[in-house]
């Protein structure tokens, strides 16, 4: 890493860099002029992040990957696998467990023109480097009007997972969601875990990259036009992972899925909702969430994080503010219990939204409480 640091700050200057972050930027609009095969494949989560280090790394000798086992064991879930190997030990860095230090270092490598990727083992031992995450990273180029960007991205397993505990079940969204100068991304398929994260890693900004160990192993189909090098999704953009008329749900991460196989329930119950898969929790996309409400006219917001303070709060505020007028009933929303999470397996399940959560809490806002009345 130290010798790509004096290549980069000895042979690049900032007239580069810039120019490269504005071809970068164009990545998605050239992406789309491409034409492609309609047919897909399968892809899991893991393949979909593990590919989209391998091609950035490849394109850009700026881009390293830094965190706890992330070499010679190739991650503690396989995400960086073969890119040691690949890409040699300057530019995948082993650390020794000590987040606060590696987390500054990729703070300042990312001053100095490299894109580090920083990968912590879980978002709960980020808490140990929240302060180079929150003071350093985000604050820097306001703080330098503008002339210190720093590209780098935080990334690893955020939520849930089984059986865990309290310390190591925490979701972080809704936290780093209220720092200006954050963007906060969080996948849900292997298309948006391609897309994001090569947008992440694109980026002149700090991005917080929130993923779910649960969906790791998940196969999703994934299209010619996401297998493309040059693929990568918008920040800011939601995604309409089903449509409907009657309800809209929005939901990130996990919930997405559990969302779907509550809306596929409530379809033969003659409730058709549609499910907004938000993607990106800062920028929030308020303009697909108000445009949804206004034609369904309910709303009801999952996720898993607790529901003091969380992305369910602001979505309700966002839709009050500003579509209160189409609303037909109370905003539901679907949370995590108001208590640390309970190692017990039984106890877990509870602390934590479920499918049939999302139904009863559908069929309330559409006026349906039970099956016989729908």
């Amino acid at each position: 890493m130290l010798g790509l640091l004096r290549q980069k700050v000895g042979l690049r200057g900032l007239s580069a860099l810039v120019i490269g972050d504005y071809v970068q930027r164009l990545c998605p609009v050239a992406s789309a002029m491409r034409h492609y095969s309609s047919a897909t494949k399968q892809m899991t989560v893991r393949d979909a992040l593990n590919s989209a280090l391998n091609e950035e790394m490849a394109a850009d000798s700026s881009v390293f990957v830094m965190g706890e086992e992330v070499g010679e064991y190739q991650g503690a879930y396989k995400i960086t696998k073969g890119l040691l190997d690949k890409y040699g030990p300057e530019r995948v860095v082993d650390t020794p467990i000590t987040e606060a230090g590696f987390t500054g270092i990729g703070v300042g490598a990312a001053y100095h023109g490299l894109r580090p990727v920083i990968e912590f083992m879980t978002f709960n031992f980020a808490l140990q480097g929240i302060d180079h995450i929150i003071n350093s990273a985000a604050k820097s180029n306001y703080m330098s009007a503008g002339q210190i960007n720093v590209p780098i991205v935080f990334r690893g397993p955020n939520g849930a997972a089984a059986g865990v505990g309290a310390q190591h079940s925490q979701c972080f969204a809704a936290w780093y969601a209220t720092v200006p100068g954050l963007k906060v991304l969080v996948p849900y398929s292997a298309e948006d875990a391609r897309g994001l994260l090569k947008a992440a890693i694109r980026d002149p900004d700090p991005v917080v990259f929130l993923e779910n160990e649960l969906l790791y192993g998940e196969s999703f189909p994934v299209s010619d036009e996401v297998l493309d090098s040059n693929f990568c999704l918008p920040i800011g953009k939601a995604k309409v992972e089903r449509k409907g008329i009657d309800v809209t749900i929005t939901a990130y991460s996990k919930m997405v899925s559990f969302a779907l196989k509550a809306a596929e329930i409530l379809e033969k119950e003659g409730i058709n909702a549609e499910v907004i898969n938000l993607r990106s929790i800062r920028p929030l996309d308020r303009d697909t969430i108000n445009a949804s409400v206004r034609k369904t006219n309910r709303l009801v917001t999952v996720e898993e994080g607790f529901r003091q303070h969380g992305v369910g709060a602001e979505i309700c505020a966002t839709v009050v503010e500003d579509s209160f007028g189409y609303l037909d009933a109370p905003v539901e929303r679907i949370a995590g219990a108001d208590v640390p999470t309970p190692y017990a397996a039984n106890l877990e399940r509870f602390a934590f939204p479920q499918i049939e959560d999302i139904v009863r809490a559908t069929k309330r806002v559409c006026y349906r409480s039970t099956a016989a009345n729908a």
